[in-house]
């Protein structure tokens, strides 16, 4: 009888409370692989990212419904000889991609009437009457003026990886810097803001974070590799890190493991982990709106991505905008990760490399020269492939991948 009434609870539990399960408005996806000359190009592309950012492996996904997809990992866990294979397969730190995640959750309790995007930070978060003039939604779209911590604290880091940090402790460091601009003048990169706005969702919602994207943005989207926190699956990319050596180059052959570096350095800025298929599910979803379909205006009035960025280089809620491309990109000690997606042709790109030493470009360019290369992918039986393309060329990021190199030559 015990068990029957727990099993009629569980029930009704589950009657009363359906999981959510949100569809994209997506072309359908061609269930093929793509043609075997785009995955060579593909593959080549990768490679070149992966030797000019001292990478010892790759995870990538590639899809374009009108032609098929790719996903596959690529090199070994570490230089060493003998390290085992990367697999598609594997979770990471998924870095700034957690940026956008956060402001899902802004945007849904701002839809629920439970915050306000005009609230000021101060409103939420006790101590920072400083911040009386900035908005929550100034703290999602980085314009806030709020400077950022990485830079002071990232020799910790990788000195003392186990250090546990409070988000307070990090936004310290972010808004210890000299404001540059009034709050919504101009984009700054601040990762001290996107932890400040998870301390503010945190205060205004009565939860933490982590069950805040889980609610907001993982049970909606079905991301079973994904949450906000420590690694946890037994199958994990290996994170590496190529200190500099002289001639200003970096040590390739001998890098760092930072894998168990504390979550609690990135915290709302950066701190989910996720795997590739999620990743690029997530994209799919951020691009198409698909969790507050309703909402309009969150990319409706971007700013440039900084001062010499290419007019097609915007951001606004949360994410990059790089031509018809919507996502994110970034990195994170161990980890460099891009994903977007385009919300009309679906084409879609999520990757990540093993090594952080060369900062975050070398995620978005990889990014762009493979949706440049899958843009082009011929029609499969019965498709048709679409008409708009890109701002860039293959070939443009691929110089710049090479261009920007940081391993010292083999001795």
């Amino acid at each position: 009888m015990a068990i029957s009434a727990v099993l009629a609870a569980a029930l009704a539990l589950t009657a009363c409370s359906p999981e959510p399960d949100v569809e994209l408005e997506l072309p359908p996806q061609a269930e093929v692989a793509l043609p075997e000359a785009t995955v060579e190009q593909l593959q080549d592309a990768v490679t070149n990212a992966m030797t000019s950012a001292g990478a010892s492996g790759a995870i990538v996904g590639v899809w374009a419904p009108w032609s098929g997809s790719w996903v596959a990992g690529m090199g070994t866990q570490g230089p060493a000889d003998g390290a085992a294979e990367v697999t598609a397969d594997m979770q990471f730190r998924a870095g700034r991609i957690t940026r956008p995640m956060i402001c899902d959750v802004l945007y849904g309790a701002a839809a629920e009437g439970k915050v306000s995007l005009d609230d000021p930070v101060s409103e939420w978060v006790a101590s920072v009457p400083v911040l009386d003039n900035v908005t929550l939604e100034q703290l999602c779209d980085s314009t806030s003026g709020i400077g950022a911590y990485a830079p002071h604290l990232q020799p910790l880091w990788l000195s003392n990886p186990e250090r546990t940090w409070s988000p307070r402790e990090l936004a310290s460091f972010g808004l210890g810097e000299k404001r540059t601009t009034e709050p919504g003048a101009a984009y700054r990169d601040s990762d001290a803001g996107y932890v400040l706005l998870g301390l503010a969702l945190e205060h205004a919602l009565g939860a933490p974070a982590a069950e805040l994207i889980d609610e907001y943005v993982v049970q909606p989207l079905n991301l079973d590799q994904t949450h906000l926190g420590a690694l946890t699956s037994d199958r994990v990319l290996e994170g590496l890190f190529s200190q500099p050596v002289e001639g200003g180059k970096r040590d390739c052959i001998a890098p760092l493991d930072v894998t168990d570096v504390s979550p609690s350095s990135a915290y709302t800025d950066s701190g989910v982990v996720s795997d590739i298929e999620d990743l690029g599910r997530y994209a799919q979803a951020l691009a198409t709106g698909a969790l507050l379909p309703d909402a309009d205006d969150r990319f409706a009035d971007p700013v440039p991505a900084g001062a010499n960025a290419p007019s097609w280089n915007t951001v606004a809620g949360g994410a990059m905008q790089a031509g018809s491309l919507i996502g994110q990109y970034g990195s994170v000690p161990g980890y460099t990760t891009a994903a977007f997606s385009d919300p009309e042709s679906g084409l879609t790109i999520a990757v990540v490399l093993n090594n952080s030493a060369g900062g975050a470009g070398f995620g978005a360019y990889l990014a762009w020269e493979l949706a440049a290369i899958a843009s082009k992918a011929p029609a499969a039986a019965g498709e048709a492939a679409p008409e708009a393309g890109l701002p860039w060329t293959a070939e443009q990021y691929h110089a710049e991948i090479v261009k920007r190199a940081i391993c010292a030559p083999a001795a």
